[in-house]
Formats: C-alpha cells, sequence, structure tokens
C-alpha cells in the first residue's frame, strides 16, 4: 500500500509579510470606541438589552449589516466587545456556533437553558479576568449587575453573515422588538423602522456617554506600569 505524501510546511524564510500589514492589523482602543454600533441586534432596542457592541474582527454575529470590523482580514474566529450600562445586556438567544466570553470590567450574570421559552436552568457571577465558553444551540443571555456601566470581550467561531437566522431570539423577545418596529428576515437581516436613523442616534448619545463614564474608571497606562514595578521590587 503506497505511503501519503506528508505535506512539508513552509520555513520561515520562505515567508514574507511587511511591516505594513502588522501594522494594519492594530487596533487603538481609542479609536475603537469611535465606532460603537448602538443598534447591532433586534433586542438592542428593548429596555434592559440596549448596549454598544463593537467589531474587532469579522461579524461578531450581527443582525446590522452597517458596520464594518476594524480588522477585515480573513480569520479563523471573530471577536466583538460590547459595553452595557447597569441592569443591561442581550436578551435570551442562541447560535449555531460556540462563542466564549471574557469580563474586562464589571460584574456579570450569565444564564441559560435550553428551553427558549422557559426558566433558565443555570447561571454564573462573572468578575474581572473571569471567563465562560458557551456551547452551539444552548440558550443564553447574559447582563451587567455593576453599579457603574461594564465591559466584555467576546470570541466566536467563525461564521457566515447573513445566510440564515443569527442571532435565534425567543418568541418573547422577537415580539417585543416587533411592536418597535425592528424585525430580522429568514436571513437574519435588520428589517429597519423608518424612523432609524433618528432612533440610533438617540440610542447612540444614551450609550455614549455610558461608554465615556467608564472610560473615565479606566486605569491609565502609567498607572499600570506602576503597579508592575512596585511588584517587581
Amino acid at each position: 500500500m503506497a505511503k501519503k505524501a506528508v505535506l512539508q510546511p513552509k520555513t520561515l524564510g520562505s515567508y514574507r509579510i511587511e511591516n505594513a500589514q502588522v501594522e494594519a492589523r492594530i487596533v487603538r482602543f481609542d479609536q475603537l470606541v469611535q465606532n460603537g454600533i448602538p443598534l447591532m441586534f433586534i433586542d438592542s432596542s428593548l429596555p434592559g438589552h440596549q448596549r454598544m457592541n463593537y467589531a474587532v474582527i469579522g461579524d461578531t454575529a450581527s443582525e446590522n449589516s452597517d458596520f464594518e470590523a476594524a480588522i477585515t482580514a480573513p480569520h479563523k474566529f471573530q471577536i466583538g466587545m460590547l459595553c452595557c450600562p447597569p441592569n443591561s445586556g442581550p436578551a435570551y438567544h442562541s447560535h449555531d456556533y460556540c462563542e466564549m466570553f471574557f469580563v474586562m470590567s464589571g460584574r456579570w450574570r450569565f444564564y441559560w437553558g435550553n428551553d427558549p421559552e422557559g426558566i433558565p436552568e443555570g447561571e454564573a457571577i462573572l468578575e474581572p479576568w473571569d471567563s465562560i465558553s458557551l456551547p452551539m444551540h444552548l440558550w443564553r443571555g447574559f447582563e451587567n449587575i455593576s453599579d457603574t456601566p461594564a465591559w466584555c470581550f467576546a470570541v466566536l467561531d467563525p461564521h457566515d453573515q447573513f445566510r440564515s437566522k443569527d442571532p435565534y431570539w425567543s418568541e418573547r423577545i422577537v415580539e417585543q422588538a416587533a411592536k418597535l418596529g425592528f424585525k430580522a428576515d429568514a436571513s437574519g437581516r435588520m428589517i429597519k423602522p423608518k424612523d432609524y436613523a433618528a432612533r440610533k442616534a438617540k440610542l447612540a448619545a444614551k450609550l455614549e456617554k455610558a461608554v465615556k463614564k467608564s472610560l473615565k474608571m479606566r486605569p491609565k497606562a502609567k498607572t499600570l506600569k506602576a503597579r508592575v514595578s512596585k511588584k517587581k521590587k
């Protein structure tokens, strides 16, 4: 029986990556916060679920096509960030892929279950530096339970955008969003109300205040450097 050919990896010297290519993949946080998406999903229109989303790499499960990721080069993963006011966060939903969340600030309650209309079967409270990985098809929701705006970081499996419903929402959320004029078609693309622009501007102004408040609490680079130096002594 003939042996299968073994493909040899390219030697390091056979690659040539220019500095400009690497520099194009740098995302400055101060620039990222200028490009938040206040209505990335239909549930973002609902009280208790409003948040500012940021696309770092890939589409990060958006129902709204009016955005561009900070890094557009293809990756085998997708990354997003979000800033939530107190007592707010994504409504109960599910995906056809896994997603992992890393808490950057505040305290967050993650809850999950198998019935989209039922009572969650489990929950966990996460604090800064904690993380959780949620399997595909599991229904989940999470909220900032701090008394100040908080940040979370998400890593998602790669997936195609606007090929099917994504996320899947509980019927209760779909009905509530529809009453406010927000729907999603069969491909998962948001169907916007006629006054979408005005609503977006109003919500953006509200969420930008929360973002600015959260940034005032962010440790400065000099402060972090001082902490590291102190630990070394």
